[in-house]
């Protein structure tokens, strides 16, 4: 009987380390009103759309005919795409948001993540802005959000810019830690009560081609805004959701002018992803960055703006 009280004790000692784990880690949600001061300064207002308080910022002069949106990825929010708007809003009007799901928009009442939705969605804040036509620019679920948006309403969108955008079936290289965990429906329960932070933090380590322009600013908005009431249960049912791929088929419909930029360390989507954009879009730039990962525009803002400067002037 002595093996009894030896798997009896260790079952014990299992679960109390798993228990001071969870103890260690357990992280409450955020309630809203706790993170506006210091991730909702102006320029940011809410906008009421499809039954969510929208987080935007839209800057730049208002009689811009073709204003620029910036839709960023999953897990993310229009803080990615802060230094581009910066930059850009002096000669352009510029339109950021958070995505349902995530950043300070928080949950969709409809619990709905599919593309399409998203799709409808950025149509409809258009619709409220009263934005007319776009240039519209996608990085990771951002950019298939775009090139979906463009097929689906190709007269609401003038150009198109993808950033190591999702679209074809997946030659995932690696998976950040926080998605792989996002992914294990059996610790969903678990995944929506605790957050590590050095988990966090080493997940965006991963999506930068250089570990060391991760500041401690950038891990602060990821776990605070990942903590954001709802974003937890969100990123699950978007993981659930998802057919990656599905809609390959119809991105050789896109026959806007198109920029692909893609950071050549990116490794969660395989930089040849980009020569296939390319490959079925027929006006179609690709360029890549040798030292760049999963977010360019995040992590060399000026180098990118660079290129993007000279997509958006050229054949106006």
């Amino acid at each position: 009987m002595n093996w009894l009280k030896r798997l009896w004790w260790s079952a014990v000692l299992i679960g109390a380390v798993l228990s001071v784990g969870v103890w260690a880690t357990w992280e409450p949600d955020r309630q809203l009103g706790q993170l506006l001061a210091r991730w909702a300064p102006e320029p940011s207002t809410f906008l009421e759309l499809d039954g969510m308080q929208v987080h935007v910022r839209d800057t730049g002069p208002r009689n811009d005919p073709t204003p620029i949106v910036l839709l960023h990825g999953m897990s993310s929010s229009l803080h990615s795409f802060e230094e581009w708007q910066a930059a850009l809003q002096g000669q352009h009007r510029v339109i950021s948001m958070d995505l349902p799901g995530f950043g300070l928009t928080g949950p969709s009442p409809q619990g709905d993540y599919r593309i399409d939705a998203y799709t409808r969605f950025v149509l409809r804040l258009l619709d409220s802005l009263g934005v007319k036509q776009v240039v519209l620019v996608g990085n990771a679920l951002g950019g298939e959000i775009a090139w979906q948006t463009a097929v689906l309403a190709p007269e609401r969108v003038r150009k198109l810019v993808l950033i190591d955008s999702d679209g074809y079936s997946p030659s995932v290289l690696s998976m950040p830690l926080g998605f792989q965990v996002a992914s294990m429906r059996g610790l969903r329960w678990v995944s929506e009560r605790i957050l590590p932070r050095a988990m966090v933090a080493t997940s965006v380590r991963s999506v930068f081609g250089d570990a060391r322009k991760v500041t401690q600013d950038k891990v602060d908005r990821y776990f605070e805004l990942a903590l954001r009431v709802g974003n937890r249960r969100a990123l699950f049912q978007r993981m659930d959701q998802a057919q990656f791929g599905a809609a390959a088929p119809l991105i050789h419909r896109v026959q806007q002018p198109t920029l692909v930029l893609w950071g050549e360390r990116d490794e969660m989507i395989s930089p040849d992803q980009g020569n296939l954009f390319c490959r079925d879009i027929p006006h179609c730039k690709l360029v890549t960055f040798p030292e760049l990962g999963h977010l360019p525009q995040e992590e060399a803002p000026e180098t990118t703006l660079q290129v993007l400067r000279g997509f958006l002037a050229a054949n106006k």
